[in-house]
């Protein structure tokens, strides 16, 4: 029987149950050191800048007969994006290239500061900081390449998805497990949520 004297747990300790499942699946396979040392820098963080090409998407560019462009988007680092806006962690995209497709999947997720076209992305950044009033250990950035090495080296929080640029996974704070495109957005998401202490909270509301 469960502590209330019923033959069946009651949602709080099925909750709870899963909770502790959950957490426990998660920790042999990316919260190790590495992750724990990580989380004093992304704690901080109100604002999340992303890459695309190689971090959002898998890197890979595919075209229509008719010239346009096709990207592919994870499901799950969509879900990860959404539930760093619910811990209070704006999101931005800064991209040298231009996309219909990029446009629309920022449009379905509701992302606010999208930056499409631009190469020096120093400048954006600037841009964003002056516009959010943000200081620099208050931003993290995830990019993949050599373009993105100018923010990696002064946001407060850099990572790097697992098939990024040798250079680039040099001097990030944070490499992940998971390759561009495949979710590798959805564990810096969860590594900032862990961070803030807002793992348990936001699980326990899908658990309802």
């Amino acid at each position: 029987m469960s502590d209330n004297g019923c033959a069946y747990p009651s949602d709080c300790e099925l909750t709870q149950a899963l909770l502790q499942k959950a957490a426990s699946r998660l920790q042999p396979e990316e919260r190790g050191y590495v992750w724990k040392s990580c989380l004093p820098r992304a704690k901080p963080v109100k604002l999340l800048l992303l890459d695309v090409d190689g971090v959002l998407t898998d890197g890979s560019l595919s075209y229509t007969h008719d010239g346009r462009e096709i990207k592919t988007f994870h499901s799950r680092d969509g879900l990860g994006l959404n539930l760093l806006r619910e811990a209070g962690v704006e999101v931005g995209l800064i991209t040298a290239r231009t996309s219909e497709a990029l446009k629309k999947r920022a449009q379905d997720l509701s992302i606010p500061h999208v930056y499409q076209g631009r190469r020096k992305k120093i400048e954006v950044y600037r841009e964003i900081l002056a516009k959010l009033n943000l200081q620099d250990h208050e931003v993290a950035y995830m990019g993949d390449d050599w373009l993105d090495l100018p923010l990696l080296v002064r946001v407060g929080f850099s990572a790097s998805v697992a098939d990024g640029a040798p250079e680039v996974r040099d001097v990030v704070h944070y490499v992940s497990k998971r390759n561009g495109g495949k979710g590798a957005v959805r564990e810096v998401c969860d590594l900032i949520i862990d961070a803030k202490g807002m793992t348990e909270t936001l699980l326990a509301n899908y658990l309802k």
